[in-house]
């Protein structure tokens, strides 16, 4: 029986391609970082739908510039991937000193708060806000500023829906829209807060909620068309009597 493929394998081919491939000679960390973020987008579609045969198909693609950014390293004479294996074997221990070492079991960012000299230190500056967000939260969560239950951030996102309702009531001007601004602001901050403390990612919540708009309003399209009209031609009521009967035909 042929053994099957291993890291070694695909490192060798890397190795190959970039000795042997004009497009793939020429590629640098930098020039790579476009596919990288393109490549993870599609893995997490992949992930999102749980077709298996994607999921396998698009955690190679992420491999593959793992292991492109690795082989570059290595022919500059900065590491290689098996120092980029080791360091994450070393980081997966200490983040478990329970099971390697004897230690305490500690939340992972209570650890960390140990060494981080600021709170934003590490956290890459694109981040999506809602996902910088919770990862704010997580990290002062760390050190102990938290809510103990989910009935505190469930009063605050209350709290913060009122502020938004007084701003909203007051006449318009540019410094009444800064100020509905900041409040819009920290009531979506207080919605991440709650998601968090229920132990829910916001913007995998946020995710599915797209999902579930776009499906019901394509069924309210071809609701419309059957009916031989379209959506624009309806009225509010008719619209939200289309809305609500889709949402009445779905599976529970």
């Amino acid at each position: 029986m042929q053994d099957k493929p291993t890291l070694e394998d695909a490192l060798a081919l890397m190795r190959d391609l970039r000795a042997r491939c004009e497009w793939d000679r020429a590629q640098t960390h930098q020039s790579l970082r476009p596919y990288l973020i393109e490549e993870s987008h599609e893995l997490d579609d992949a992930l999102r739908t749980g077709e298996v045969s994607a999921m396998r198909e698009e955690l190679g693609d992420v491999l593959l510039q793992v292991l492109f950014h690795s082989v570059l390293a290595e022919e500059a004479g900065a590491f290689d991937a098996h120092e980029v294996a080791a360091a994450l074997i070393d980081k997966m221990k200490r983040r478990h000193p329970h099971l390697y070492g004897g230690g305490p079991k500690e939340r992972w960012e209570t650890m960390k708060a140990r060494t981080r000299t600021s709170l934003t230190e590490g956290l890459p500056s694109g981040l999506p806000a809602l996902h910088r967000a919770q990862r704010l939260q997580d990290r002062a969560a760390g050190v102990g500023f938290d809510w103990p239950d989910v009935e505190g951030p469930a009063l605050k996102v209350e709290e913060e829906l009122s502020e938004v309702r007084e701003q909203l009531a007051r006449p318009s001007s540019d410094a009444a829209r800064d100020a509905l601004e900041d409040e819009l602001g920290d009531l979506l901050f207080a919605v991440v807060n709650l998601c968090r403390r229920a132990n829910v990612h916001a913007a995998v919540a946020l995710d599915r909620a797209n999902g579930k708009f776009v499906r019901r309003f394509e069924a309210m399209e071809l609701l419309a068309g059957e009916r031989g009209t379209g959506l624009a031609s309806l009225d509010a009521k008719a619209m939200d009597d289309l809305w609500n009967e889709v949402k009445r035909g779905e599976v529970k």
